[in-house]
């Protein structure tokens, strides 16, 4: 399917990206003709589509790879696209006449159950949304709470945790457990622009946001216009969400309150449970009354931290609380290795411990402040037994497992029994046969990472 770059509306809706024996995209690829010029101090959308603020801009999009938007373009045809068609692109962006393609929709699962629904853009409108990106955020981002902490420079999940640990250690042992509901899909656009229009003048910026919060979700063959929210996948859309909820964050502090904000992740933590109360009365009011967003009473309480999960960690019960993993932390990353398993059947042992390392690795990354280390020892025990019993399955015959456990150093009779046991996969993968047979030695060889090890 193809874009024209002028009105850039989508005309077939069935067809692929260009040129799919393109080179792959390097930095060089990106025009340097003269209509790229330097930015004008005094414009904003000058400074978009300045060439250094674009050249990285397209740096940051091929790094984030993605799928494709509804157009069918991939990151690896974006250089030659922008050869054929930037100046044309430039004047529109510059003229306030660029009209953004819809949208792709795609249902990705949530971690606690149900989907989300993801809008993906166009990788030339990603570009466009990354340059705006980098020109506003030194506008918006110095002046957000430092009790903000997602999707902001030099900020993390990690550090919000931490905040979350100091808070309940300094004896706020109560927390006000914030559920908005599908707050993406609920953003009002009016009250979302007012907020971008106190700090940019520049009217074709302003214009071409509304656009891309207005563009049409492309869904089932037709585009749908949207009248509220900011879809997840673009972006622009993490930016947006924070200066929309800067609003709460300021509203917070001017009350004093100890808080943590990760994205519309929003705890905040007071002293009793009444405290908690009217802090959950009065701020849902606020939400609802000025920003008009809807807080999920069943998701939603006052309840103590140890009972409330918050990014994952939680805090273990104590004068002086340990971070530990979340319930539902643990069996979301098990049901990961158990569906990269299921897709791996046939494979090999060291096949599959390559591709369960980058998984193990980035989520003991993620987890590496917890101060509780047995549920990762019990994962890697799990593991190890999980991949024990793959092995015990592809052996599948007794005289194939035999010969196998013979030939990994255990003696004739016991080999023997082992096989002739008429138990099943899972009970054998954990019994002593297997454990000799495969230690975590002879698993760590075959490139098994330990999480325990990795945090």
């Amino acid at each position: 399917m193809k874009t024209d770059p002028g009105a850039n509306t989508v005309t077939h809706p069935e067809g692929q990206g260009r040129n799919p024996e393109s080179r792959p995209v390097s930095v060089e690829t990106v025009p340097a003709s003269s209509s790229w010029t330097k930015a004008e101090p005094a414009s904003l959308m000058e400074a978009v589509v300045d060439k250094a603020n674009m050249q990285q801009a397209y740096r940051k999009v091929v790094a984030n790879k993605g799928a494709p938007g509804a157009d069918g373009m991939t990151v690896q045809q974006l250089a030659d696209h922008l050869k054929q068609h930037w100046p044309t692109l430039r004047e529109r962006l510059l003229a306030g006449e660029y009209h953004p393609s819809p949208i792709r929709a795609v249902e990705i699962p949530k971690p606690k159950g149900g989907t989300r629904q993801l809008g993906i853009p166009t990788v030339t409108d990603r570009l466009i949304q990354q340059a705006l990106l980098q020109v506003l955020t030194p506008t918006f981002d110095p002046s957000f709470s430092a009790s903000s902490y997602g999707y902001r420079p030099g900020r993390s999940a990690q550090q919000a945790v931490s905040a979350m640990k100091a808070h309940v250690t300094a004896g706020h042992r109560w927390v006000v457990d914030l559920d908005l509901e599908a707050f993406f899909d609920r953003v009002n656009h009016d009250l979302l622009m007012a907020r971008v229009a106190r700090r940019v003048r520049d009217k074709r910026v302003l214009r071409l946001i509304r656009r891309y919060l207005e563009a049409g979700m492309f869904q089932h063959g037709l585009a749908t216009p949207r009248r509220q929210g900011t879809p997840q996948g673009g972006p622009l859309s993490p930016l947006l969400a924070n200066i929309l909820l800067d609003d709460v964050d300021k509203e917070l502090e001017r009350r004093g309150h100890c808080f943590c904000r990760y994205a519309d992740d929003m705890q905040i933590y007071v002293r009793s449970r009444r405290a908690g109360e009217r802090v959950m009365a009065s701020l849902s009011d606020f939400l609802e009354s000025s920003l008009r967003l809807t807080v999920n009473r069943d998701k939603s309480a006052v309840d103590r931290p140890w009972r409330r999960g918050y990014l994952g960690y939680t805090l273990t019960r104590h004068t002086r609380p340990k971070l530990t993993l979340a319930k539902g932390s643990l069996q979301r990353v098990m049901q990961r290795v158990r569906e990269l398993l299921k897709r791996g059947k046939g494979q090999n042992i060291r096949r599959i411990t390559e591709e369960l390392a980058p998984i193990l690795r980035g989520w003991a990354s993620y987890f590496s402040l917890v101060d509780v280390k047995r549920p990762l020892e019990a994962l890697d025990g799990w593991i190890r037994r999980r991949l024990r019993c793959v092995a015990w399955r592809q052996w599948k015959r007794p005289r194939t497992r035999r010969r196998k456990l013979q030939a990994l150093g255990l003696g004739d009779q016991h080999a023997r029994m082992s096989t002739g046991n008429g138990r099943g996969p899972w009970w054998n993968a954990g019994a002593s046969h297997m454990n000799q047979a495969l230690p975590r030695r002879w698993l760590e060889q075959q490139g098994l990472i330990s999480v325990l090890d990795t945090v």
